[in-house]
């Protein structure tokens, strides 16, 4: 398929779409005002049991397929995508090329009896894995999933704070510390402290111990003052650990958040949540500014008629995107604005405001933001629904056009090729 367009600027962007059984990748390329849609080759479904289906973790420049058996940790570069390929969940160290793929384990107890039998699940971490010589570096047994992520590293205002991993064990109530400085042999890629989240006084009969409801899920970093911020959902609270101690410090009570993340420079912290019981009719979604360094919550908005999915920040830094999907009661969902694009201008923290509200005619699986030296030049969402590729200025946060793509499907993401595909 090839169409012409003068408005936009040159992209390669990685399209995949799925129904979390089988899935396909597309890239949609533009080259001089020209657009040509491939679709990378779908190899036959491998057959395999889930822990065993190869994990899909990156695309080449050259759109050739990185997999990883999770069996072998063999990683291979292909011309084809198996139909049943897992597409990793990933975190992208911002101070390394280094990738971490989480693994949640079984569904019964959140155990990865591949790779740690049932002593819980696991993360693995490839190196240049969007790359022909991608490899695996290793795969570490963790607490049990679901897993969140995040990585404290030296910065100006925290310069003694350690590089390491920090990931979050939702069975479990805990966080795995894990050493991710290549430097220091003896604890890199290694766990080196495991957080016990557990707080006596919200668990029935003073339960001190793992598991427990603490329920981790929003971990964050702030290289402004070298702290990690977990919000710990089962209890309504934010911890704040020491990285340096791996001991938590402080309790800021968060009620009503079910995620957690802080802005590029570190100075807030944005709690995301959501209201179905106020109103038979009507999901409120909750946006909470904290100040990490007063530990103070300093604003918060609350938006009737919509559901905020996931976030993300451009390349500058200073905007957040909130994609939005449906939720609630049949009532609720009645009501709810499911297909628009949040635009948060992050230059009037500590208030939070809604810049602009873009409609994108269906939910966006996810965004990529194309462009270079920290400026982006066009956003991309991935429109599962309609299976394709909206195309956003974001001077103007005006919809350029609407790519077609591939056939309508349940899930969807996006991102510029050569780059990881989290």
């Amino acid at each position: 398929m090839t169409s012409s367009n003068d408005n936009s600027a040159d992209f390669s962007i990685a399209f995949f779409s799925g129904d979390r059984k089988t899935g396909s990748i597309s890239v949609i390329e533009r080259r001089q005002q020209q657009t040509q849609i491939k679709h990378i080759g779908a190899a036959p479904e491998t057959g395999l049991d889930k822990p065993l289906k190869p994990i899909f973790v990156g695309l080449t420049k050259d759109q050739e397929v990185v997999l990883l058996d999770p069996q072998s940790k063999a990683v291979s570069v292909q011309k084809s995508l198996p139909a049943d390929a897992f597409p990793a969940h990933i975190y992208s160290d911002p101070q390394a090329d280094r990738d971490w793929l989480m693994n949640d384990g079984d569904k019964q107890a959140g155990n990865d009896q591949l790779n740690c039998g049932d002593q819980g699940s696991s993360v693995t971490v490839i190196e240049h894995s969007a790359r022909t010589d991608a490899h695996h570096l290793a795969t570490i047994c963790v607490g049990r999933g679901h897993h969140q992520a995040d990585f404290s590293y030296p910065s100006a205002s925290a310069p003694d704070v350690p590089h390491q991993a920090y990931v979050s064990n939702l069975k479990d109530g805990t966080i795995s510390v894990i050493g991710n400085d290549p430097e220091v042999a003896d604890q890199y890629l290694a766990v080196v402290a495991t957080i016990n989240l557990c707080e006596p006084d919200k668990e029935e009969e003073g339960n001190t111990g793992i598991p427990n409801n603490a329920f981790p899920h929003g971990l964050a970093y702030s290289p402004l003052t070298g702290k990690i911020y977990n919000l710990n959902n089962g209890y309504g609270d934010v911890a704040v650990i020491d990285p340096k101690t791996h001991q938590i410090e402080d309790h800021i009570p968060f009620k009503g958040h079910s995620n957690l993340f802080a802005t590029p420079d570190g100075r807030y912290l944005i709690g995301r949540g959501a209201d179905r019981k106020s109103d038979a009719n009507h999901v409120i979604a909750r946006l909470t500014v904290m100040d990490a360094v007063t530990r103070r919550i300093v604003d918060q908005l609350d938006l009737q008629d919509v559901y905020v999915s996931k976030y993300y920040f451009n390349r500058e830094g200073n905007k957040l995107y909130l994609t939005t999907s449906i939720s609630g009661s049949p009532e609720q969902q009645a009501n709810v604005k499911k297909d628009i694009l949040l635009v948060i201008d992050l230059a009037t923290l500590p208030k939070i405001t809604v810049a602009s509200e873009i409609a994108l005619g269906s939910p966006s699986g996810a965004l990529a933001f194309v462009g270079d030296n920290g400026s982006t030049r066009i956003i991309a969402s991935s429109n599962s629904e309609e299976g394709a590729l909206a195309v956003i200025d974001p001077a103007t946060d005006a919809i350029i056009e609407k790519i077609p793509v591939t056939s309508a499907n349940s899930h969807s993401r996006t991102w510029e090729v050569g780059r990881s595909a989290c």
